[in-house]
């Protein structure tokens, strides 16, 4: 059966900094928290002034290898998607040499991850591949500590060479600074972005607008490149671009191609309902399971999958934007109703990943396993 339409709702970064703006802005959040769990977030280039950046540059700077120039976000994303279709054009055996499963960075191969392994055939994973890139902390650094998934990124070091095999051609249009250089100004830009985000969700539960500042000092910030193969999914026969799920963390900020196939489970009577690619500098932004946590299940963590026509390849590329390993998650005082019950047992950010990778990625090895 055909996927329906609704509406997403829309919500602008940048277009005003007065208070009724504001107000505004969190009052359409808020509909989006309690009821679709999805919107569109439409970022203007004034929401990434220099006195926004200095007051949310709250993590860790990164050296001048990783300069990179650019306008801003709206002319970075383009190339951002030529950068990551140029790695995963590269050969198989060069990607797979690419990996750390301990920290969960890097290449992770077609069908690694299976999202929704009730419903999927056995034996087929999503028909997708994807690279993780955080927060590029050195092994001499005082913040190092692969447990809690803390320590450097894995780059790609392809040499540049100039042999004539198709395979040394691909490879010579491949520039591994200017690759990596890209990726972290992307990468930075995010954290900013997701930094003003997270306040006005704030603001939509009526609470102050740096209540969760605290917990975002050094964020578990990752950024996926995603690849999706051409493969049509068979939804009857259990063959997913991506199996239903919810995300696993606070919240998403999702960058897209043009090629449809994203869609939500909205409710039982309309089923699954497409979620049309918005324009390039337009996020698609969901809640996540920590989020639904912290909240008592008053925001939506949504069900979502990536159903392939068969047509094309299709890019994304997410950004997950949790809290600081440590934070303790419980529900928050406001979201408890009057009987005063917690619907959720306490943990923490960094464990609530850690669980679900387990659950979901192959590769993945706990530091405990390594």
């Amino acid at each position: 059966m055909a996927a329906g339409s609704v509406a997403i709702p829309t919500i602008t970064l940048g277009e005003s900094k007065s208070e009724s703006a504001t107000l505004e802005q969190s009052k359409l959040l808020r509909n989006a928290c309690e009821s679709i769990g999805f919107f569109y977030l439409k970022v203007l280039p004034t929401s990434m002034s220099p006195s926004t950046i200095a007051s949310t540059s709250t993590s860790i700077e990164h050296d001048h290898e990783y300069e990179y120039e650019y306008e801003d976000i709206l002319h970075l994303l383009p190339r951002v998607f030529q950068q990551s279709q140029a790695f995963f054009d590269l050969p198989l055996d060069v990607k797979q040499q690419i990996s750390d499963p301990v920290m969960n960075r890097g290449y992770t191969g077609m069908e690694e991850e299976t999202l929704d392994p009730a419903r999927q055939k056995k034996g087929r994973g999503d028909t997708k591949e994807g690279y993780y890139i955080g927060d590029d902390v050195p092994v001499t650094d005082s913040r190092y500590n692969p447990a809690k998934l803390s320590g450097p990124n894995i780059w790609p070091e392809i040499e540049i060479g100039g042999g004539k095999t198709k395979t040394d051609q691909r490879k010579l249009s491949f520039d591994s600074r200017e690759w990596r250089s890209c990726m972290m100004a992307y990468h930075k830009e995010m954290k900013h972005i997701s930094f003003q985000l997270v306040q006005l969700i704030a603001i939509a539960l009526d609470l102050p607008q740096n209540h969760f500042d605290q917990h975002f000092q050094e964020p578990i910030a990752l950024l996926r490149l995603l690849h999706y193969s051409n493969e049509k999914s068979e939804t009857n026969e259990g063959i997913y671009a991506c199996g239903a799920h919810s995300d696993y963390g606070m919240v998403t900020l999702l960058a897209t191609d043009d090629t449809p196939g994203l869609q939500i489970y909205y409710n039982e009577d309309l089923g699954w309902v497409d979620v049309p690619p918005p324009p390039l500098g337009t996020f698609v932004v969901n809640f996540g399971d920590m989020m639904e946590r912290w909240t008592n299940g008053k925001v939506k963590s949504t069900l979502h999958r990536v159903i392939s026509s068969g047509s094309k390849d299709r890019y994304s590329i997410p950004f997950f934007y949790d809290p600081s390993f440590d934070t303790l998650v419980v529900p928050l005082d406001n979201c408890i109703g009057e009987d005063g019950v917690a619907m959720y047992p306490p943990t923490t950010s960094g464990q609530h990943l850690l669980d679900k990778y387990k659950e979901t990625h192959a590769d993945f090895i706990s530091i405990e396993e390594h």
